[in-house]
């Protein structure tokens, strides 16, 4: 057996303010919204999140939400293709409203800076040589 794919979901408390901060980073939707649902493709392998409102993820889970504006359970890592262009997304998301919890800083052979979005989930833009 093998799986063909993997996605990761989340939730949001403002499904417009999710669309509007993720459209303002560059990223497209991977279709079109609902009420409930708004998709993101991440990555030129096609990686989505997608975004619930919270009645309807919470469903989903079967269980309690967590605050993600206070605790975590993972950090989605994008790539990207130099220092500079770390600094150009760090500029970006400065410039939209998200929250940067780590500043740009060398991290082994690689530059990284770490962001949250209006939600609190947390993403960090890495440059990797020969990644």
């Amino acid at each position: 057996m093998k799986t063909k794919m993997i996605w990761g979901n989340l939730v949001t408390h403002d499904l417009q303010q999710t669309i509007q901060f993720y459209t303002n980073l560059g990223f497209k939707q991977n279709g079109q919204e609902t009420a409930e649902l708004v998709s993101f493709i991440f990555a030129e392998n096609n990686f989505i999140i997608n975004f619930f409102v919270a009645k309807r993820f919470e469903n989903a889970l079967r269980g309690k939400l967590s605050n993600s504006r206070t605790e975590n359970e993972i950090i989605f890592s994008l790539s990207a293709e130099s220092r500079e262009d770390v600094d150009s997304w760090y500029e970006k998301v400065k410039q939209i409203g998200g929250t940067i919890f780590s500043e740009p800083e060398n991290y082994e052979v690689g530059y990284t800076f770490g962001f949250a979005d209006p939600d609190g989930h947390k993403f960090n833009f890495l440059y990797w040589p020969g990644m």
